[in-house]
């Protein structure tokens, strides 16, 4: 019996090295974030999680800081096969249908990611999203949000009043739309150019990032004033499969990412949080004034926003669905009328 178990466990054994237990799935994504960044970090988790959970029947070779295509390509490389997914994020598509800016940074909708999370999971977002995100051959499994990004300006922004007449470095878009409809003067440049015309008064303020992220950028080197927690803004990252390899992993494998991708959107938004509210703390002791506008002035640029909400929705009907998932859930939070 000795010699019997002996061979059975050496045959094991060598069964295991000879790579008999090799993974079910080795799947290829790409993100535009670096693995040493806040996110990258969140995203080596995901990985880690998924591998663990699965007993490595799926391994995952990350693509880091878009090194297979374009971050504006990653959908397009999914959906054909030249990826098996991708970690970017909805708003890179709005050429491809203006709906995916609602699933990607549905801008002056929320104000945290929790609530955005909510309707996601819990307001029929998920499955609104999936009937745009699966007609492209992909399948959208989940966001993963920092949060609110904070304005940074050369003069107080307390509230909506301070936005007349007040020139910012804006990205193209919704967001534009959103602040000239309240009086701001938005002007759209490269991000590289955000400090020369800041140090040269050619704009007051700046829509980069988030706190920490302003931060580190030296911004509140140069300009003193910011709003936190912010009130614009919160891009949301995804995780996305190739539909059909979406469609090829067991029901557990795909509830285990499903699983994985919930609590990469929790570290996500946690580390942000707590880097920003690090930063709170020294950008105060720095003289920096933060400005939290109040539940009334966050309604005023939610109304705001949801004018240019208008125009987006009659671009497609797949905008028009988009805008009314969202306004279906707000009025659900009681969040607008």
């Amino acid at each position: 019996m000795k010699l019997k178990t002996l061979i059975t466990t050496t045959a094991m054994a060598a069964l295991m090295a000879g790579g008999a237990f090799a993974a079910e799935f080795n799947l290829r994504i790409q993100t535009h974030h670096a693995p040493e960044s806040v996110s990258g970090k969140s995203a080596q988790k995901f990985i880690n999680d998924v591998e663990a959970m699965t007993g490595g029947r799926v391994e995952i070779e990350m693509f880091w800081s878009s090194a297979v295509t374009a971050s504006v390509e990653g959908f397009d490389a999914s959906a054909s096969g030249i990826l098996d997914g991708e970690m970017h994020g909805g708003a890179y598509q709005t050429g491809k249908n203006p709906a995916f800016q609602f699933y990607g940074d549905p801008m002056g909708g929320y104000d945290t990611p929790w609530q955005m999370y909510s309707f996601l999971y819990y307001g029929g977002g998920l499955e609104a999203a999936n009937e745009l995100y699966e007609s492209y051959n992909n399948h959208l499994v989940g966001w993963w949000a920092p949060g609110q990004e904070s304005m940074s300006s050369s003069r107080p922004l307390a509230g909506p009043a301070d936005l007349v007449d007040w020139k910012f470095r804006s990205p193209p878009g919704l967001e534009t739309e959103i602040f000239a409809g309240l009086g701001a003067s938005p002007i759209v440049m490269d991000f590289t150019e955000i400090f020369t015309a800041l140090e040269t008064g050619i704009i007051d303020g700046a829509d980069a990032t988030s706190l920490a992220g302003n931060e580190s950028l030296g911004l509140y080197d140069i300009v003193k004033h910011a709003t936190y927690p912010g009130y614009h803004s919160m891009p949301a990252d995804h995780v996305v499969f190739n539909l059909d390899v979406w469609n090829s992993f067991p029901a557990d494998i795909q509830a285990i990412i499903e699983v994985a991708t919930q609590a990469l959107a929790l570290d996500m938004s946690m580390r942000t949080d707590l880097a920003n509210n690090e930063a709170k703390v020294r950008l105060q002791e720095q003289g920096v004034t933060l400005y939290d506008w109040s539940p009334e002035d966050r309604a005023e640029f939610r109304a705001g926003a949801q004018k240019a909400w208008d125009g987006w929705a009659a671009k497609t009907p797949e905008a028009a669905a988009a805008v009314e998932s969202h306004r279906v859930f707000l009025r659900r939070m009681g969040m607008i009328d």
